[in-house]
This record gives structure tokens, C-alpha cells and sequence, in this order.
């Protein structure tokens, strides 16, 4: 449970949102300590927007509270505005006021202060994106990842309780995506601020967030570090959405042990599976290393060129894919053989059901690739 000794900046306890009478997410419940970044992360249309406008104070909720700073601002039937709540919103369309300058933009959320102040803070946060020279330009006059940052400082003004990002990057190619996440990370931690950003892009919830939210059919699956989330997902639906990586089928050997076509595998094994019980084990790219010295050889299928690295699609003797990220000095063709061994530090294991058993002996050789 939560440590109740440092005040949560925002708590949403069980929460149930509905639009238009249907509900889109329920039952979610997650903290964020002061200062830290969370990301809801899922595909589109799963809730994520909906839950951020709740936080917001645009949506009702149907059920289950939510707290800014230990104070309720949503319950049933009562709602703080959301211009009552101290919250700043960062949207897709970043909707500057094209008749302001940056600076007046920027400004915007101060009327309540003293020029002055007001004229400090301003200038503070045009130092921190590198924008000072550009105080009296106008929106239009900006490329896009500029728009971005004077979005995003705008908001960041006010000193908000807490600072919600939706979709912020999604006009920006994946490449500009990823730096501006990182950027904006390091802007929100310089302030000290508190902030959730909701996304359906893993490298930029991986580059911006401390702790990640990845939310599918309704549900929040799981509310962890991009660290756990990738190696230890706490169900089917974490596993294939977060990362690539293949599902290998695999008979219980005891408490410990796992047979898998590649051999014997090492980890916890879940409490409800007996001996023989038949599981899947996810295999990610990075838990198969290439080594000339293994008597393991498998055949590459394809291959994926990813600058430092290659992705091989490689062929076990069942006719299963498995995935291996290489090095791109060593640069083997397709059909050629190759030595492998398997390093799993972390086992992510999932029992399966009696008509999942009965499908996966049917089709054998389903894989995933990430979006």
C-alpha cells in the first residue's frame, strides 16, 4: 500500500468514468508522490484521456474519488472546477493564442501576480527551453517542437499542483518524440513539478515517466517503473502491448524450473501451476544473446536493421519465431545458422488456460510485434 507518511500529491481511489452512459475505464486506483512523473500508457481508445479529463475536473466520475494534495476534488456528485483545481493541461493541438507573443502567451497563467514576479518567471522559463531571443515572436513564427515548448512552459507558469499531458508529441515524427520526452523530463524535474502524461507511444512513456500506468480494456493493468513493466508484466495483456517479444510455450518442471524448446529455464514459477502444468514464458529480444560458442543453432528467418543493432527473426525446430537483438557488427545472412544462449534475468511466466493449451497446439506460431 501506499507509505500514508509522505502526503500524495494525487490519489485516484477506485475510480469509474463513464461517457455518453458507457463506461470507458474502471475501478483505477494509483498515487503519485510529489515531484514524480506518471504515464498512462495504453492504445487508443482504452480510457487514458478520460481518466486525465477526470483528474482534470472535466469529466464527472461515476464512482471512487480523487484527491489533489490529500484534499477530494472529484466524488460522485461533487466536482471541484476545474479552474478551481490547480492543474495545468498540455493538449495535442498545444491551442497557443495566436495573437499573444510567446512571451504574453507564456504569461498568460500570471495575471494574478506582480509584474515583476511575473516578468521573472517568464523569463525563467524561456531560459529553460532555450527560447529567450524568441520572447516577442508570434506562434506562427515557430517550427513545431517549439509550439511544443511554449505550450508546455505556459502551463508549467502557474506552478500547477499537477501538470497533465495529453498526447503532447503526437504530431511530432517518432525521432523529435523521443528528445522532446526527455527534455520535458528534465524541465519538470528542474521545477519540481508533478505531472501524468497519457500516451500509447512505450519510448516516450520509457524516456519521460518514473512510474508507468499501462491501462487496457477498461482496466489499469499494472502501475509500475518502465523496468518492471517491460521485464516483469503483471499480465498477457502488459506482456504483448509493452515491448516485443515472443510467447514460448513450456511444461512446468517444479517450484523452479521450466522446460522450454530451448532448453531449461530458471525462475519463480506462479504458485497455481503443478508440475507438468503447460505455461508460456515470455522471451524477449534481449534475453536471447548471440554466442559462436553455443552448441544452440538456429536458423535467421529475417532481420531488422536497427543502426547499432540488428533485430533477428530466428526459427526454432518446432517452426517457432524467437527474437535476438544483435550487435550490427556481426552481420549474418538469412538461412545462415547461428550460435545462441539464453539470459534471463527475469522470468515472466503466465499458466495457461485449458482452451488457450488446446489453441496454442493448434497455432503455433503466433508473434508479436510492437507498434
Amino acid at each position: 500500500m501506499h507509505n500514508h507518511a509522505i502526503m500524495m500529491q494525487l490519489e485516484v481511489n477506485e475510480v469509474t468514468v463513464a461517457y455518453d452512459g458507457k463506461v470507458v475505464i474502471e475501478q483505477v486506483s494509483f498515487a503519485l508522490e510529489p515531484g514524480r512523473i506518471g504515464c498512462l500508457l495504453g492504445p487508443s481508445g482504452c480510457g487514458k484521456t478520460s481518466l486525465l479529463r477526470a483528474i482534470a475536473g472535466f469529466e464527472p466520475v461515476r464512482q471512487g474519488e480523487i484527491k489533489l494534495q490529500g484534499k477530494v476534488v472529484s466524488r460522485v456528485h461533487a466536482m471541484l472546477a476545474p479552474e478551481r483545481r490547480r492543474v495545468g493541461m498540455v493538449f495535442q493541438d498545444f491551442a497557443l493564442f495566436p495573437h499573444l507573443s510567446v512571451e504574453k502567451n507564456v504569461a498568460f497563467g500570471l495575471q494574478h501576480l506582480p509584474a515583476r514576479q511575473r516578468n521573472t518567471r517568464v523569463a525563467e522559463l524561456l531560459a529553460l527551453v532555450g527560447m529567450s531571443e524568441l520572447a516577442n515572436v508570434y506562434p506562427h513564427q515557430l517550427s513545431g517542437g517549439q509550439q511544443q515548448r511554449v505550450a508546455l512552459i505556459r502551463a508549467m507558469a502557474p506552478r500547477p499542483d499537477i501538470l497533465l499531458m495529453d498526447e503532447p508529441f503526437s504530431s511530432m515524427d517518432a525521432e523529435l518524440r523521443e528528445q522532446l520526452a526527455r527534455e520535458v523530463r528534465v524541465l519538470l524535474k528542474r521545477d519540481g513539478i508533478t505531472a501524468v502524461l497519457v500516451t500509447h507511444d512505450q519510448i516516450e512513456a520509457f524516456a519521460m515517466a518514473d512510474v508507468i500506468g499501462v491501462v487496457g480494456d477498461r482496466r489499469l493493468r499494472q502501475w509500475d517503473s518502465g523496468y518492471r513493466i517491460y521485464h516483469n508484466p503483471a499480465d498477457r495483456f502488459v506482456a504483448d502491448f509493452v515491448g516485443q517479444g515472443v510467447m514460448l510455450p513450456g511444461r512446468v518442471l517444479d517450484k523452479q524450473r521450466i522446460e522450454i524448446e530451448l532448453g531449461v529455464v530458471e525462475g519463480p514459477v506462479p504458485e497455481s501451476c503443478q508440475a507438468g502444468c503447460p505455461i508460456e514464458v515470455l522471451l524477449r529480444p534481449d534475453d536471447v544473446i548471440h554466442d559462436d560458442a553455443s552448441e544452440l543453432k538456429l536458423e535467421v528467418k529475417e532481420k531488422a536493421f536497427r543502426g547499432a543493432e540488428y533485430l533477428y527473426t530466428l526459427k526454432l525446430p518446432s517452426g517457432q519465431a524467437i527474437l535476438c537483438m544483435v550487435q550490427s557488427h556481426h552481420n549474418h545472412q538469412v538461412g545462415e545458422m547461428i550460435g545462441v544462449h539464453l539470459a534471463m534475468d527475469d522470468l515472466a511466466v503466465f499458466p495457461l488456460k485449458p482452451e488457450d493449451a488446446a489453441r496454442m497446439a493448434a497455432n503455433n506460431t503466433t508473434q508479436h510485434e510492437a507498434h
